[in-house]
């Protein structure tokens, strides 16, 4: 992530994804970034000087409650990108706000 998007990645990871911050060791947390948490799931964003989001390469994060999560990053405008290019599984792509690709995955039709 780029220097000072802290509040933007609560906003989404927190707001958004539903998931819980967690608190950075200090001598980490001199260098700026987030860690946030669902379950046993763990996304550490550092900051990066010349940062390039990751467009390609991405977690998956299976939901529990699929439908209502698009739902709700719809009514935010965040752009959902629906994907059935896997027999049998829902999933789809959104973008964190620094651009980064994650992928949201239901629970097997």
């Amino acid at each position: 992530m780029p220097a000072g998007g802290e509040a933007r990645a609560r906003d989404f990871y927190v707001g958004l994804l539903g998931m819980i911050e967690l608190p950075k060791p200090p001598e980490l947390a001199r260098r700026g970034g987030c860690w946030f948490e669902s379950g046993a799931v763990q996304i550490h964003l550092g900051v990066e000087t010349e940062f390039h989001p990751a467009r390609k390469a991405h977690p998956a994060l299976r939901c529990t409650d699929y439908d209502g999560l698009t739902h709700r990053l719809r009514a935010a405008g965040v752009e959902v990108r629906d994907d059935n290019n896997i027999p049998a599984v829902r999933r789809c792509f959104v973008s964190d706000p620094f651009g980064n690709r994650i992928e949201l995955i239901s629970h097997v039709r």
